[in-house]
Order: C-alpha cells, then sequence, then structure tokens
C-alpha cells in the first residue's frame, strides 16, 4: 500500500482538469486574442474558468488574473502593490510565518529601502491580529498575511486583521496568500476587507503552472510583465489556455463540495491525531484549530531526512516542511520558538479530499516502526 500524505507539497490532477488541459492543448487550441471563430472559442473557455475560480473564491469573475501559480500571485500583489502606492508611504507589514514567495520578496524589498515590520506568531503558530495591526501606520502601503500556514496549518485572523487595519488607515491594501485555503474552506473573499489573495492551482488537484490573484474592484497595482496587455494589462502573454482550462474544471470539481470535504479532512485529522498520541515520543506542533488537512508533528531525535527515507521504504510520503525551503530548516517553526531538536525532526503530513483512513494508518503503523528501527 502506498500513502501520498504530501498534498500541501503538489497533488495528483484530477481526471476533469487533465481531460481539460488535453483539449485545449488538441483541440481547442486557438490563441484567446484572435479574432476568428477559433480565436472566440478559447476565449470563451477562458472566460468559463475565470468564472469557475471566482465562485470557488466568491468574488466576480472581473476580479481573477490567471497566473502561473501561488509564487507568481504573491510577488505580482507584493511588488505591484509596493509599486502602486510608493508614493504614500515605504512601509510594509508581514508576518515572520509567511511563503518564501512572500518572505522573499519583502526582503527584497527591504534591500531597496522599504522598511518591513514583521510580526512573530505564537508558540501555537498563531498570529495575534491586534499585533499587526499596531504594526500598521500613516506609511504602511500593504499588509501580507496568509490564511492558512503552509507548514503547521494554523489559521491565521486574516479578517479580523483586515477590520483592525481598515479602521487604523483605510489607504493601507491588504494581500493574503490564500494558497492553503482556498478550495479546502469556505471562502467568500469579497465580503471582507482583503484586496489582494492568491491561489494555486495545484494545491487542488490542477496542474502545475495554473493559479490567480484576486483583485477587489477598485484596487489597482503594476504589473511585473508588460506586452500584450493579456489580463487587464497586470500579466501580458498569450494565455497558457490548457493550464487554466484545466485550473477551472478542478474548481469546478470541488464547487458545492468544500464544506464535506472539510469534515472529511476533519475526521481524518482526528484519527491522526489519536493514531500517533499512541506512539511514545511524537510531537503535534499544529494547533488543535488549524486546518485539518495540514499537521505538523515531530519526534525529537529522529532527524527529519532520516525518517522520511524511512517512510518512503514504507510507501509513505511526506514532508519535513514548505516543499520550496528543499529540506531547509524551517524558518516558521522558529519563529514559534520551537528547540533545535524539535524543528529538526519535524514532519508535514498534509492531506486531501480523496485520502483515506486507511492511508493515515499506514503513516502511523511506518513511524512506529521506524521510531523503533532507525538510528539515532
Amino acid at each position: 500500500m502506498e500513502a501520498y500524505l504530501d498534498n500541501a507539497a503538489t497533488t495528483r490532477v484530477c481526471d476533469a482538469a487533465a481531460d481539460a488541459a488535453l483539449r485545449m492543448m488538441r483541440e481547442c487550441y486557438g490563441n484567446p486574442s484572435s479574432l476568428h471563430r477559433m480565436g472566440a472559442s478559447s476565449a470563451r473557455e477562458l472566460a468559463q474558468a475565470r468564472e469557475a475560480a471566482a465562485g470557488l473564491l466568491g468574488c466576480q469573475g472581473e476580479c481573477i488574473c490567471f497566473t502561473s501559480g501561488g509564487s507568481e500571485a504573491n510577488n505580482l500583489a507584493v511588488f505591484g502593490a509596493a509599486n502602486a502606492k510608493i508614493r504614500r508611504g515605504r512601509k510594509l507589514v508581514t508576518t515572520a510565518a509567511e511563503h518564501s514567495s512572500v518572505s522573499a520578496a519583502m526582503k527584497r524589498l527591504e534591500e531597496t529601502g522599504w522598511t518591513v515590520a514583521w510580526v512573530r506568531p505564537g508558540p501555537s503558530g498563531g498570529i495575534d491580529p491586534q499585533a499587526v495591526a499596531d504594526a500598521v501606520d500613516g506609511e504602511t502601503t500593504l499588509v501580507s498575511m496568509m490564511m492558512v500556514n503552509n507548514e503547521t496549518g494554523a489559521r491565521f485572523p486574516v479578517e479580523r486583521a483586515a477590520q483592525l487595519i481598515r479602521a487604523k488607515n483605510p489607504q493601507t491594501l491588504i494581500h493574503c496568500d490564500g494558497v492553503q485555503a482556498f478550495g479546502k474552506l469556505p471562502l467568500k473573499v469579497a465580503r471582507t476587507e482583503i484586496d489582494l489573495m492568491s491561489v494555486s492551482g495545484h494545491k487542488i488537484c490542477a496542474p502545475k503552472g495554473s493559479g490567480a490573484l484576486y483583485i477587489r474592484r477598485g484596487v489597482r497595482i503594476l504589473p511585473l510583465i508588460y506586452g500584450g496587455g493579456q489580463e487587464r494589462g497586470l500579466r501580458s502573454g498569450t494565455e497558457s489556455l490548457p493550464m487554466i482550462a484545466a485550473f477551472g474544471a478542478a474548481c469546478g470539481q470541488l464547487a458545492g463540495q468544500v464544506q464535506k470535504n472539510l469534515a472529511h479532512a476533519q475526521e481524518l485529522k482526528a484519527h491522526l491525531l489519536k493514531r500517533v498520541e499512541q506512539i511514545p515520543g511524537v510531537q503535534v506542533n499544529s494547533p488543535d484549530d488549524g486546518s485539518p488537512y495540514i499537521i505538523n508533528l515531530s519526534v525529537p531525535g529522529y532527524r527529519s531526512e532520516t525518517m522520511l527515507h524511512f517512510l518512503e521504504s514504507r510507501g509513505v510520503y511526506v514532508s519535513s516542511g514548505s516543499a520550496c525551503s528543499k529540506g531547509a530548516s524551517s524558518p516558521v517553526l522558529a519563529a514559534m520558538g520551537l528547540p533545535p531538536a524539535v524543528i529538526d525532526s519535524a514532519l508535514r503530513v498534509s492531506l486531501i479530499y480523496d485520502t483515506t483512513p486507511g492511508q493515515i494508518d499506514h503513516f502511523a503503523d511506518a513511524l512506529e516502526e521506524g521510531i523503533a528501527s532507525v538510528a539515532h
């Protein structure tokens, strides 16, 4: 038996998304900007995918800008907002637990003269919304704060923070990395104070190379790519319709299913926690009220890499943290103040809607075997 439990890193493409991509490559392959019938057909497919993504996000289709994924969407939000608002101030606020595509963008802006306030998470991985608002002043142009942490599953109170920020400085733009929440938690982004939200396709069973940035109506940001003016001038270049249509198909598969899938994930998380609490030496690093799709745990004394290879030998696939960190020590767990022995032994188990209780049991059995047999 195999248990792929690294779905926060990437997911298996669903049949509907794969079929849509192939159809766009082989049948509906016209350029959406072309004026002939083939172009018009492709333009309709583009519009349908936009509406499907908007429906899952809870906004109007006109607010969706397609990108190559979450990292590009985060960069477009951070640099696009900062450059558009530079005359209002040169201060940014974010947390010390963001995805590297946000934190690296912030550090780059720091290098060019911007001031960045970094709000640290608490010991359980959460963020105090008041601490975020307190870091905002009259010079703050952008606040960037994720909704679900990609390493621990901690849910950040973005909506409450946004309300506090808006009351303090109505001109500050609010960006949310929603990659690990999109398609997994119920979202109605248009009903919040969030101005920008990044989402990714390959976390919800669409292909890699697909994603989007939600941009609230009336919000102005500057593009990263200039050229033909596609995506309302925000992302020039011929749209990758195979990836976009596949993204739309994956969104369509999830329409009306988010709440049911969430309940399933909560049951799986409860089952996993029950199993690992019976294994001596295992420490759970994720908060109880975090997303059930991501569970971070440690076995102090057993290095992550060693345990990962043992689990792989048993057909179990998890990660040691963010896949984008390529095995580097977790800055998120460090920001939480966890000791090195816990950080160096961290494992991230991440679920998807078709994960089974049998796969959870297979992981727990393999972990227990690994603790008994792996040298440490």
